[in-house]
């Protein structure tokens, strides 16, 4: 691999990091879920990024109006798991000027107690300063390996916002889900107090049985529990989005307006090979590998000796009664020393332990691409099986069940048909417009997988154009 500079490496890193006393440079955000780059500031004396108030002007309102853009952007600026993996990067950019430069030059001053008597006088003051360079190559491994480091950190802090993304969509598709299973629900329950009057009419006029009545009674009952029971899950789930959004967990969610209706039909090996490039936690890992490398080179450096010069001045005093040309003239020093690494058992160990290490994160970046890479099968494999299920529900099963729940009413108001098959037809419709609904929030949570997974926008990558708008 090629050896860059610090500066070449740490690149966008150091226009988004305070250095040098500048503190308004912007942080690039891009996400497909966001409309557009958010840009974000860094932190400011006084003022966290993501610990901002709620009337904050700077966070989005989250109203009855928005979107799910809006609540990844509100956690984007809230939650403290992103800050701390932010704060992380940013500590680790500040360590790079910390290892790059030279150790602290070295005064020393000394006073002779007992004046040293020589040919031109006592010595009376010592005063030395001394300085020492590392080896060739030291400094410049150093500063290499905390830019990689500090690179290293950056993807961190990108794996955790893509995390928070998927979490935060996931959270907001499953609420959007029970909110759509109680508006069926309830839509069911007007159905059967319909179906309830016909039987009703029917007994009156002793064309049907009471039998009928309560079995839509039943059902009745049966569908008010199911409705009770979704209304009370509403509440953990506010939670769980909540806690993302990093807001007490009983603050209120007003009904969510629809979610993502993306489709990827994208081919399965062009996102693998886009994952290996660009997903932030094989970057980290490529990053920590490469850290490691130059860990090993400046491992072997160690053991080679560092030089420390220097000069010292010291102070004379003039001897009394004697006539010598140099008498009372002060004297100056020139210092050469280097440190003498002889005990190489330990230099060797170090040698070794460094390629351990970077032969262990090699190892570790196998084992996190395989398991990526079949989490990101499963992903495709979830977003076109949901993809399917959407079109089934949608253009087949739902139009003819509720073909056959008109039949089925039609033949029971005129005696022609049995109160099961009616009941049965209504059980096959609710059940059906749930799976549709289901299969919807399947889609847009696989495809949200999927981008988590692969570290970008498929967007960006699918052959066909993607308008990316939601709908209920």
């Amino acid at each position: 691999m090629e050896r860059n500079c610090p500066g070449c490496l740490l690149g966008s890193t150091m226009l988004a990091v305070i250095l040098g006393g500048c503190s308004s440079s912007p942080l690039e955000y891009s996400n497909k879920s966001f409309a557009g780059d958010m840009p974000m500031e860094t932190p400011q004396s006084g003022r966290e990024w993501s610990h901002r108030q709620v009337d904050d002007p700077d966070l989005p309102v989250l109203d009855e109006r928005a979107g799910l853009n809006d609540y990844l952007r509100y956690a984007a600026l809230r939650n403290a798991g992103l800050e701390a993996q932010f704060q992380t990067w940013r500590a680790a950019v500040e360590r790079v000027p910390q290892v790059g430069v030279l150790p602290d030059p070295r005064f020393t001053y000394g006073y002779y107690l007992g004046e040293v008597e020589t040919r031109v006088g006592a010595t009376q003051h010592l005063v030395s300063l001394s300085q020492t360079f590392p080896w060739f190559g030291k400094l410049q491994d150093r500063e290499d390996a905390a830019a990689r480091n500090a690179m290293e950190a950056y993807q961190r802090f990108e794996a955790a916002r893509l995390a928070l993304n998927l979490r935060v969509e996931t959270a907001f598709n499953e609420l959007f889900y029970l909110e759509r299973s109680i508006e069926i629900t309830k839509d069911n329950l007007e159905l059967l107090e319909q179906f309830e009057r016909v039987a009703q009419a029917r007994y009156q006029v002793a064309a049907g049985g009471h039998p009928d009545v309560i079995r839509v009674q039943v059902e009745f009952g049966k569908l008010e529990d199911r409705l009770r029971q979704q209304r009370d899950l509403r509440a953990p789930l506010v939670a769980r989005l909540n806690a993302a959004l990093n807001r007490p967990a009983g603050t209120e969610v007003p009904s969510l307006s629809g979610i993502a209706q993306q489709e990827s039909r994208a081919d399965i090996e062009e996102l693998l090979s886009v994952m290996q490039e660009q997903n932030p936690e094989l970057r980290a890992l490529a990053e920590e590998i490469e850290r490691e490398r130059i860990g090993t080179e400046l491992a072997r450096k160690d053991g080679k000796p560092d030089l420390t010069v220097g000069i010292a001045y010291t102070a004379i005093a003039e001897r009394s009664g004697v006539s010598l040309a140099e008498n009372g003239d002060d004297s100056v020093l020139a210092t050469f020393s280097i440190n003498l690494p002889i005990w190489r058992q330990k230099y060797d160990a170090k040698v070794r332990e460094a390629v351990a290490r970077r032969l262990a994160a090699a190892s570790r970046r196998t084992e996190v691409s395989n398991r990526l890479a079949s989490e990101l099968r499963r992903a495709i494999f979830d977003h076109q099986d949901a993809r399917r299920r959407v079109d089934l529900f949608a253009n087949t099963l739902i139009p003819k069940a509720t073909e056959s729940l008109e039949a089925s009413l039609s033949g029971f108001t005129q005696g022609a048909t049995d109160f099961f098959d009616l009941i049965d037809a209504e059980r096959t419709l609710l059940e059906f417009q749930l799976g549709l609904e289901r299969a919807k929030v399947d889609r847009a949570t696989s495809y949200a997988h999927i981008e988590q997974l692969i570290g970008t926008s498929l967007v960006e990558i699918e052959t066909g154009p993607e308008t990316g708008e939601e709908t209920p």
